[in-house]
């Protein structure tokens, strides 16, 4: 009988929680010890799902699935697959990192705040592997009682309104997906199994109401605008280490969410709905890239700045082909790496001077050379320069959604659907372009030109505790640049199945669209049922 590696995985936090909770308040020292070590040994335990895992296969692995709860159907499932393998890898990855980088920021009430660490770690491990709806949501919502503690005790001053903000956006949306998975359940009679609900027979009316109360929880989380004005607030007022997990996961449970259920769940609803969802993406693309340029603070530029990148996530799940769905994976572990990288070193540099203000600064380069070199090579990352993982994930996303995929929005002038592409991607690369803006910008205020203060003259260099926890993240922003495929073979199959399984629904969906949008296609499409052959010019004069 094989070992229960991802229940050992999801549970090994918590029991590492729970020996905290017996060590004496004032040993400090212990705490950030044996919190850093149970989130090694957890990432250690990670690795081997890289070996057991079936690149070639496209269904569920690793599988287990044991009696929780018989009498109303709940079961304790766990599986991944190449959709949710680099999200829990990236998991265990930034956890050990985030608690190393936190040792000289968090100063008081350092026991409650490894717990917390370490709990959040479980739900999010949890909601990654659950595959019973029941299960899911109850590591979802755990989720936010950690992350809420973060911000409340750990946070700045307007840490209490952050807070609240935060648990109210998610909460809402939260209930809501608990009632259409309790409806669910009864439909699949009295079943929360991902794989039996996944086989029942929705009409349209149900998934399109369906589809509301999961994926408006779901947009909350990513967050899709106009869903986002608790980010910024939430980023800002957080400690480092909370902003690190905000960004590196906690935020993809959002676009997690749709790739694993709602859209093989409902995807005649996603067809329906993939206008909207395109839109808001594109929306949040640009958006979120000029109110960060308008931001003097550096924390709230990089927060703004998710909002803008994860944008191009919702864009590559929109177009539903399989080229931009690996690149909207890949550009969550990319965005997980590269602005978790971004917020530990606006936390480095806001211990030395307690300000986050771009106006404070200026001329860093002279005395914190290592600091700034790490800086522009992650800000390189961030703006998708060739050569860092943010090029691959962004150029997968962009030339997938040009190639094939985007919806027609109806009534709108195009004539054809590759033309609604090619805007959408035009004005998704204005936000590549927005983003570069004033990621440079900043830098250049930051670290270049005289030291205008004082106080930055004597400012410390980053130190081996530092270097240690920025290192790996260099590393992989570099390798996952010249060595994308090493992530991208292992999800191809998983997500090529679930391409090939929802794409036919959602685009006979998209065709009543398509046909108002541009009434000359449907000549063609007759013509093709008849007995007699096309001429080759057939289709390109009927497009024009």
């Amino acid at each position: 009988m094989s070992l229960p590696l991802l229940t050992l995985l999801i549970a090994t936090p918590s029991v590492g929680a729970l020996m905290l909770a017996f060590v004496p308040a004032h040993q400090r020292t212990a705490h950030r010890v044996i919190g850093a070590a149970v989130a090694i040994l957890v990432f250690l335990m990670s690795l081997p799902l890289l070996s057991a895992f079936d690149p070639a296969a496209t269904g569920l692995q690793l599988v287990e699935d044991a009696a929780w709860i018989p009498s109303i159907g709940a079961g304790w499932r766990l599986a991944v697959d190449g959709v949710s393998l680099w999200i829990i890898l990236l998991t265990t990855f930034l956890t050990p990192l985030i608690l190393i980088g936190a040792h000289s920021a968090i100063t008081h009430r350092v026991r409650e705040f490894v717990i917390a660490m370490l709990v959040l770690e479980t739900a999010m491990l949890g909601a990654l592997c659950a595959t019973d709806l029941l299960l899911f949501y109850l590591f979802w919502e755990l989720m936010l009682v950690p992350m809420y503690l973060l911000i409340g005790i750990w946070g700045g001053a307007n840490r209490l309104y952050a807070t609240v903000k935060f648990f109210i956006y998610t909460m809402v949306g939260s209930l809501l997906m608990l009632v259409g998975i309790i409806y669910l359940y009864l439909l699949a009679g009295h079943s929360f199994d991902f794989a039996q609900i996944l086989a029942l027979k929705l009409d349209p009316t149900q998934q399109r109401w369906l589809f509301a109360a999961f994926g408006l929880a779901f947009a909350i989380k990513v967050p899709v605008f106009p869903f986002h004005t608790w980010l910024p607030d939430a980023h800002t007022e957080a400690p480092t280490a909370g902003s690190v997990i905000l960004a590196g996961v906690l935020l993809k449970m959002g676009t997690y969410g749709f790739l694993r259920f709602a859209l093989p769940l409902f995807p005649h609803a996603m067809g329906e709905f993939s206008p909207l969802v395109l839109v808001l993406s594109v929306v949040g693309i640009v958006y979120g890239a000029l109110v960060a340029w308008a931001q003097s603070d550096v924390k709230k530029l990089v927060a703004y700045s998710s909002v803008s990148h994860l944008g191009f996530v919702m864009l590559g799940i929109v177009a539903l082909n399989t080229q931009a769905v690996e690149g909207a994976i890949l550009q969550m572990v990319n965005h997980g790496i590269s602005t978790g990288a971004l917020f530990i070193l606006v936390g480095v540099i806001y211990e030395r001077r307690h300000t986050r203000k771009i106006t404070d600064f200026g001329g860093l380069a002279a005395v914190m050379p290592l600091f700034t070199t790490t800086f522009i090579i992650v800000t390189m990352s961030s703006i998708g320069l060739p050569g860092t993982n943010g090029f691959v994930g962004e150029f997968l996303i962009l030339s997938g959604s040009m190639s094939e995929g985007l919806p027609v929005l109806p009534g709108t002038p195009w004539n054809a659907w590759p033309s609604l592409s090619v805007a959408a991607v035009v004005f998704a690369t204005s936000g590549v372009i927005l983003g570069a803006v004033y990621m440079l910008s900043m830098v250049r205020r930051v670290f270049f030109g005289p030291l205008t203060h004082d106080a930055n003259r004597k400012l410390a260099d980053l130190n081996l505790r530092e270097i240690l926890v920025l290192a790996p993240l260099v590393l992989l922003i570099f390798g996952i640049g010249l060595f994308p495929n090493l992530l991208l073979r292992p999800m191809h199959a998983s997500v090529n199945a679930l391409v090939e399984r929802t794409r036919p629904v959602v685009s006979a969906t998209r065709q009543p669209l398509e046909m108002a949008a541009s009434p000359q296609l449907a000549a063609p499409k007759l013509a093709a049922s008849t007995d007699a052959p096309l001429p080759e010019a057939a289709p390109a004069e009927a497009t024009r």
